[in-house]
């Protein structure tokens, strides 16, 4: 990964409904929620990180950064009802949830009798740049009405996690060969 994203840093990696992002930031956006992982939570060894979105800009940036940091993917699907999310959380054991809002309704159900101790909560639109993203969060939320009501209690945003993993620094992660 890493020795690709240098090779190809100015490239496009991903695009989500017209926004971009390069290699180049796929590397420094994965770096930081990886370090936000690592150093934030301080997860142990091992740990499963549930990704719990569609196709947007942060599934690429959650998916590499756990990787990055050691740690194993539970991808999730984001239609599952809230007993097939319990089961999957429950079976996979997963630390983390990273969800996105218009879905996080769905885990405040299951929330109490699943082991996942950290949520993480995007917002269809979080990465895609002003205005852009506060008129697509605007539209799916008060227009079309795709998020209904959730509390989660302790979670935080995307941009939040990255934010804070900007102040640790990523731990290398040794690859075994078992």
């Amino acid at each position: 990964f890493e020795q690709g994203v240098k090779r190809f840093g100015s490239r496009t990696a991903y695009v989500c409904m017209g926004k971009g992002i390069t290699y180049g930031e796929l590397d420094e956006l994965s770096r930081r929620f990886a370090a936000y992982l690592q150093g934030e939570l301080k997860l142990p060894r091992g740990a499963r990180v549930a990704l719990m979105m569609p196709n947007v800009l942060q599934y690429p940036v959650a998916l590499f950064g756990t990787l990055r940091a050691g740690y194993t993917v539970v991808n999730v699907n984001p239609l599952y009802t809230a007993r097939e999310l319990e089961h999957q959380l429950c079976d996979a054991g997963a630390d983390v949830v990273v969800i996105l809002e218009n879905f996080a309704h769905t885990l405040e159900q299951v929330r109490g009798r699943v082991p996942v101790k950290h949520v993480v909560v995007s917002s269809l639109g979080e990465m895609l740049g002003f205005p852009k993203s506060a008129l697509v969060n605007f539209v799916v939320r008060r227009v079309k009405k795709m998020v209904p009501a959730w509390k989660l209690d302790g979670a935080i945003t995307f941009a939040a996690a990255l934010a804070r993993g900007e102040r640790h620094r990523l731990q290398a992660v040794e690859v075994g060969h078992e």
